[in-house]
């Protein structure tokens, strides 16, 4: 095992020492001699004109870096431009301080929407990628990119690239908070359950979701105006069975404004569901997402809101959303750094998950 350290630039410090601190605690690494935890390990500075500059304050050379970053919402305030402009100087000190490798986590990649290449704009989800690796990134982890076709902007000759399906850990917590046996897994979700996507787009996502828990599926198509973002015109409902008393779960890969949510719980209410939930993996919500969020759970019309802690989310720290819970996603970061210290192999966090197997063997997805 190459010794590593594990720091973060602002925007993520308190996510990375939670992730250190469960490394700690893993017994492969009881008697690990190196340094995990170098949360302050950088310092950011800045000239009188604005400009920026990161100092690596101690020796790295011939050590692994994870870098963990955020570009989105975080808890530090840092807007998203400054964020990455932070991020791409911290990646360059690395370098300079002559690192071994470079591992940058991104756990949500806030630029992961901007990926069409068929439009007269920037791509900014290859911008960042490509001056990640042109400065010397050597790996990119991440949860949940917003497209397959994503990962393909990067030469993994360059750069590896791993996005983890995030969507496991909320897979397990229904497990455990909603389903808890066999019995209701086999009586009551498989014939009273459906999950359903947002759009077109999110079926794949949706149908993970169906056929690990050996669910129905529900596909809302979405017509949006692309000449302006979060728009939509309209939304019709293709399900092969009536959803007339049944337990709704909306699956998408992010909420941000909640426009889209709220239009398709809209529309989803006069078919007369038993009630209606909503999953997700990132949870942005940026105004006015609680709001929209509120009046549907006040109105009766969404019971239940899950999502990861992949995005500082100021909503679940103020209780501004009584109906939202966060499912925190450190201890995984924390499995994931260990797979790769330790040149095992990823591909135990890729498969799919299964809840009949959870159920009779939940010790198999915990390790």
């Amino acid at each position: 095992m190459n010794e590593f350290v594990i720091t973060a630039t602002r925007s993520m410090g308190t996510y990375a020492a939670r992730v250190a601190d469960y490394l700690i605690k893993f017994p492969s690494f009881a008697s690990f001699s190196g340094t995990i935890n170098g949360i302050n390990l950088l310092k950011t500075d800045r000239f009188a004109d604005g400009e920026m500059e990161v100092v690596v304050e101690s020796s790295i050379r011939g050590k692994d870096i994870f870098l963990f970053t955020s570009c989105a919402r975080n808890e530090a305030g840092i807007d998203v431009e400054e964020a990455k402009i932070e991020l791409y100087h911290t990646v360059d000190a690395l370098k300079r301080a002559q690192a071994e490798r470079i591992t940058v986590f991104e756990p949500f990649v806030s630029c992961s929407r901007s990926d069409r290449t068929t439009r007269r704009s920037s791509v900014g989800l290859w911008v960042h990628f490509k001056i990640l690796a042109s400065l010397g990134t050597r790996h990119i982890l991440t949860y949940q990119l917003h497209s397959d076709k994503s990962k393909s902007m990067i030469d993994p000759a360059i750069c590896a690239m791993d996005d983890i399906p995030a969507l496991t850990l909320l897979k397990r917590r229904l497990c455990d908070v909603y389903i808890r046996n066999l019995e209701t897994l086999e009586k009551v979700v498989r014939p009273h359950w459906v999950f359903c996507s947002v759009d077109a787009g999110g079926e794949k996502l949706a149908r993970r979701f169906a056929n690990s828990f050996g669910a129905p599926l529900v596909v809302a198509h979405k017509q949006r105006d692309y000449s302006k973002s979060n728009t939509i015109e309209s939304i019709n409902i293709l399900s092969a069975d009536p959803i007339d008393g049944k337990v709704l779960w909306i699956v998408d890969d992010m909420i941000d404004t909640a426009g889209s949510v709220e239009s398709l719980i809209r529309a989803l209410a006069p078919l007369k569901p038993a009630e209606i939930n909503l999953i997700a993996v990132h949870s942005l919500c940026s105004p006015p997402a609680a709001d929209r969020l509120n009046r549907l759970s006040a109105a009766g019309l969404l019971k239940h809101i899950m999502v990861t802690d992949t995005v500082f989310c100021p909503c679940s720290c103020t209780g501004i959303v009584d109906n939202l819970e966060v499912v925190p996603s450190a201890e995984l970061s924390a499995k994931i750094i260990r797979t790769i210290a330790t040149n095992s192999s990823l591909s135990k966090m890729m498969r799919s998950f299964n809840a009949e197997i959870y159920l009779k063997s939940p010790n198999l997805f915990n390790q």
